[in-house]
C-alpha cells in the first residue's frame, strides 16, 4: 500500500517525443571482457543506433556461471566511451539498491554522459541470484509495492532540491539533492511492466514502457496501457512503446537477414511498438548487422 504522501501527482512529463517513427537500439549483455564491450559499443555507435543498453544482474540468467560485470559502474565507464547514443540499463533492479542511491547514480551518469541517460527501473525478477547473493526477494505484492514507491521517490529526488517522503517501505526526511540532473525535469523514466497493476502504474509515470513477449502478449499489454492512460486522462501517445527484442519469445533471430529483421519489426509494429531494443548479435553476425543498419534502418525510421 502506497502512503498518502507517496500518491501525489507525478512530475510533469518531458515534451512528448515523436513516438510514431520507429527508433532502434541495442542491448549488449555485459558477459564479455571490458575491452570487448568497449569495442562493441563503438561499433553500435558508428552504425547509428539510437541507444545502447545493458542489464542489471549479479549473474546472467541464461548462463549464470559465466562472468558478468555490474551494471551502473559499467554504464558510467561506457558513458565516457560514447558521444551520441542514448544510454541506459534495461532495467535497474529495485531490489538491489536503496532508491536514493539509484537517484544519485542516475544524476551522476547523466552528468558524465552529457545528458544522455535513459533511467530504466524494474521490480527485479530473477529469484535465484537473490538467493545466491543474499538479497531479500519479497513476495509479489511487496515486490510491486516497493517498486512503485521507489519510482515515486526517485522522481521526487531528481526534480526537487529538498525531499521528504513517508512511504510504507522507504522514508527520507529533508534530503537535499544536489546537483540536479542535466536533463529537465529529469532523465526520462523507462519502466519495465507486464501485468495489469504495473501497466496502470506505467500509465502514470513512464516516459517509455518496455516489455517483451509474443506479438499477442504485446498487443494485449498495449491495449491495457491505452486503457490505463484513458482512465487518468493521459495521452497514450506520450509514452514510447518499447520492445526488448529477446529472441526466444519473438520466435526469430532478427540478425539472420534483412528480411528477418524487417519481419520482426513489422509484426511488433502492428502490435503497437515503436521502439526496438534488440539483443546484440553474435560477433560473427556483425557484418549482417552493418548491412541492416545501412540498408534497412533509414527506411524503417521514416516508415
Amino acid at each position: 500500500m502506497i502512503s498518502e504522501a507517496a500518491s501525489e501527482k507525478p512530475t510533469p512529463r518531458h515534451p512528448s517525443p515523436d513516438t510514431h517513427h520507429p527508433r532502434f537500439g541495442i542491448v549488449r549483455n555485459q558477459n564479455l571482457p571490458w575491452e570487448t564491450l568497449v569495442r562493441h559499443w563503438a561499433v553500435f555507435e558508428a552504425l547509428g543506433f539510437d541507444s545502447i543498453w545493458h542489464a542489471d544482474h549479479f549473474q546472467r540468467p541464461s548462463v549464470p556461471d559465466h562472468p558478468f560485470l555490474e551494471g551502473w559502474t559499467l554504464l558510467a565507464a561506457l558513458a565516457l566511451k560514447t558521444t551520441t547514443p542514448r544510454i541506459g540499463i534495461l532495467v535497474t533492479s529495485n531490489t538491489f539498491r536503496h532508491p536514493p542511491l539509484v537517484a544519485k547514480q542516475a544524476v551522476t551518469v547523466d552528468h558524465i554522459s552529457g545528458g544522455r541517460l535513459e533511467l530504466g527501473i524494474g521490480t527485479g525478477w530473477y529469484k535465484a541470484e537473490h538467493e545466491r547473493f543474499g538479497v531479500p526477494f519479497p513476495e509479489t505484492p511487496e515486490l510491486v509495492g516497493r517498486f512503485e514507491e521507489a519510482v515515486i521517490l526517485i522522481d521526487k529526488l531528481l526534480t526537487q532540491d529538498i525531499t521528504s517522503f513517508a512511504g510504507a517501505y522507504y522514508q527520507v526526511l529533508d534530503a537535499p539533492f544536489r546537483p540536479a540532473p542535466l536533463q529537465k525535469p529529469r532523465p526520462p523514466l523507462t519502466l519495465g511492466a507486464h501485468g495489469p497493476r504495473m501497466l496502470r502504474f506505467a500509465a502514470r509515470y513512464a516516459d517509455r514502457w518496455n516489455s517483451y513477449g509474443t506479438t499477442a502478449e504485446i498487443r494485449e499489454r498495449n491495449d491495457r496501457l491505452d486503457e490505463a492512460c484513458a482512465a487518468i486522462g493521459r495521452d497514450p501517445s506520450a509514452i514510447i512503446r518499447s520492445l526488448y527484442g529477446w529472441t526466444i519469445p519473438m520466435g526469430a533471430d532478427p540478425w539472420s537477414s534483412p528480411d528477418a529483421f524487417a519481419d520482426v519489426v513489422g509484426r511488433y509494429r502492428e502490435a503497437g511498438m515503436t521502439e526496438f531494443l534488440m539483443e546484440a548479435p553474435h560477433e560473427e553476425q556483425f557484418p549482417m548487422m552493418e548491412r541492416i543498419a545501412a540498408e534497412l534502418l533509414p527506411g524503417l525510421r521514416v516508415g
